[in-house]
């Protein structure tokens, strides 16, 4: 997408696009896929009964309804929030064109830093004093240097992330992408820093409001942390902790990816000292984030584009007797454990339009996990 394609939603449109995100069984890439295959949401919505049936569903999918997508659209206007799509132009340029990319964003605040380039500061919740200084030194400088510093709002680096650049005669801007609804404030005990937040700054969610955030949220909201950056900063993370999560998304995405070294006797150093030896940028201030990113900071802003090579970004295929064909071989060579689509579409010798419209129809289904860097695997 071109900025020349972006365009603000009417109304219908955009009670359209809340249904069908909020249909059962459709996420983002399927949200694309239908919309691209359907030319808009409402079309897509009537297909979506047919197409189940086709991926093997007895019962009919639940769709959500009109009264449903309008009663939400209500509770941001009440709470002061606003969905932004992904085709209109306050969407995060970075992020608009990656394959997962939420096709709607709840904004609360000031929706229009969104446009501003911006760098991600994640790390462990249970952070050491000097971690937490680290962070709030690097964050206060990028945001003084006009950069949007992104984060979770979790406890630890994430918090004295977004206080680094609240504090001070002079702050800078700061987003939180949130795990559950954009007025859902978690941890508890940082009210007063989403308040702060969304009044200097902005918070961000993909989530309905009143949703509390649940485990299964969190990898989710990492995508969107990495995916509005153009590179995440690791200060202090665990072998096994959502910011390293983040920083692998943040790879895939083609973002990238700095880490402040630490002792090696810290377990909490781990994370951070092992992405260094895997290429991520040894990081001790904002310079250095600062000295990698300048090219990209003195061009416009540029759109990101879906990864090339995947056969999951192909648009689907209208040939039903193709498809028809293809979905027993399709079927055959999916497991329980997570496969890359190319690779499915090497082995089975199909088209990637033949293959991303049978995947489509199986996770409409309910039969169909996705999973990142264009991974699928077979449910039940």
């Amino acid at each position: 997408m071109t900025n020349t394609d972006q365009r603000a939603l009417t109304q219908a449109e955009r009670r359209d696009w809340l249904r069908l995100i909020r249909s059962e069984n459709v996420g983002p890439v399927t949200f694309h896929r239908l919309v691209e295959r359907y030319g808009s949401a409402g079309a897509a919505i009537e297909a979506l009964p047919e197409l189940a049936r086709r991926g093997g569903r007895a019962k009919p999918i639940l769709v959500a309804s009109k009264a449903s997508a309008e009663a939400e659209i209500a509770a941001h206007e009440r709470n002061g929030a606003v969905l932004i799509a992904s085709v209109e132009p306050g969407y995060p340029a970075a992020m608009r064109g990656l394959d997962d990319a939420p096709p709607l964003l709840s904004v609360y605040g000031n929706a229009h830093l969104l446009t501003r380039p911006a760098v991600a500061v994640v790390g462990a919740r249970n952070a050491s004093v000097n971690g937490r200084r680290i962070a709030q030194g690097i964050a206060a400088e990028l945001g003084q240097a006009g950069l949007l510093v992104v984060s979770g709002m979790a406890r630890g680096i994430d918090t004295a992330a977004h206080e680094g650049v609240l504090a001070g005669e002079a702050p800078g801007a700061t987003a939180a992408v949130m795990a559950g609804g954009v007025d859902h404030i978690y941890p508890p005990e940082n009210d007063d820093l989403y308040r702060r937040i969304v009044a200097q700054g902005v918070a961000v969610s993909e989530m309905p409001p009143g949703t509390v955030p649940q485990a299964s949220h969190f990898p989710r909201r990492n995508r969107i942390i990495s995916g509005i950056s153009l590179g995440v900063v690791v200060v202090e993370a665990s072998p096994r902790s959502g910011s390293l999560i983040t920083a692998r998304l943040a790879l895939e995405q083609g973002r990238e990816v700095f880490a402040v070294p630490g002792s090696p006797l810290d377990p909490r150093c781990a994370g951070p000292n092992g992405l260094i030896r895997q290429g991520a940028t040894l990081t001790e201030t904002a310079d250095d984030v600062l000295a990698v990113l300048a090219d990209m900071l003195r061009r416009p802003a540029v759109e990101a584009r879906p990864a090339k090579g995947f056969g999951g970004s192909a648009p689907p295929c209208d040939d039903e007797k193709a498809v028809a064909a293809a979905r027993s071989m399709v079927v055959e060579g999916l497991g329980p454990a997570p496969v890359a689509v190319d690779e499915i579409i090497r082995r089975c010798q199909l088209s990637p339009a033949v293959v991303s419209t049978v995947l489509l129809e199986l996770e409409l289904a309910g039969r169909l996990e996705r999973h990142p860097g264009h991974r699928v695997s077979l449910l039940g």
